[in-house]
């Protein structure tokens, strides 16, 4: 066997411990230093309590205010995108639909979906405005989230 390869043993090393904990056992190295022991550990002592030696909770925490931070950004967004009080111009509508709904007194969304209670025919009734003008409506509406209403037509 060579000699002198094995590291040199400590039969009193010294264990410290966060917590001021002290207790020797046999090891490598005179001193080691730990976090957590049975005198601290909350699986022994029955606290609650989180041990976090690396950070990993305050990490997922921080991803946890990132992600509500996200979600109540894009529910924002949405009612923006859905809000009665979005302008007719928004739409992508031809300029000569958007101005014969605005000399009829139509300039924001909620004033063309009070129009629409009274079924298809009410949009219809207006002046310049046909059928490929109200599915475009239909269309456009139903694609930013709006609830447009189905009515059967009378026979």
């Amino acid at each position: 066997m060579r000699e002198d390869i094995h590291p040199k043993w400590y039969d009193e090393a010294v264990v410290i411990c966060a917590c001021g904990n002290t207790w020797t056992v046999g090891a490598t190295v005179p001193e080691i230093r730990t976090d957590v022991c049975s005198a601290c550990h909350p699986f022994f002592t029955g606290e609650q309590r989180i041990v976090d030696t690396e950070g990993q909770v305050d990490r997922f925490m921080k991803r946890l205010r990132v992600r509500d931070e996200i979600l109540a950004d894009e529910e924002s967004r949405e009612q923006e995108r859905t809000s009665p009080d979005v302008l007719i111009t928004e739409l992508e509508l031809e300029k000569r639909y958007i101005n014969v709904l605005v000399d009829n007194g139509i300039e924001v969304v909620g004033d063309l979906l009070a129009r629409w209670e009274g079924g298809d025919q009410a949009i219809l009734d207006i002046s310049g405005i046909g059928r490929k003008v109200l599915a475009d409506l239909k269309k456009i509406l139903r694609a930013r989230g709006y609830d447009i209403p189905e009515y059967q037509e009378e026979a």
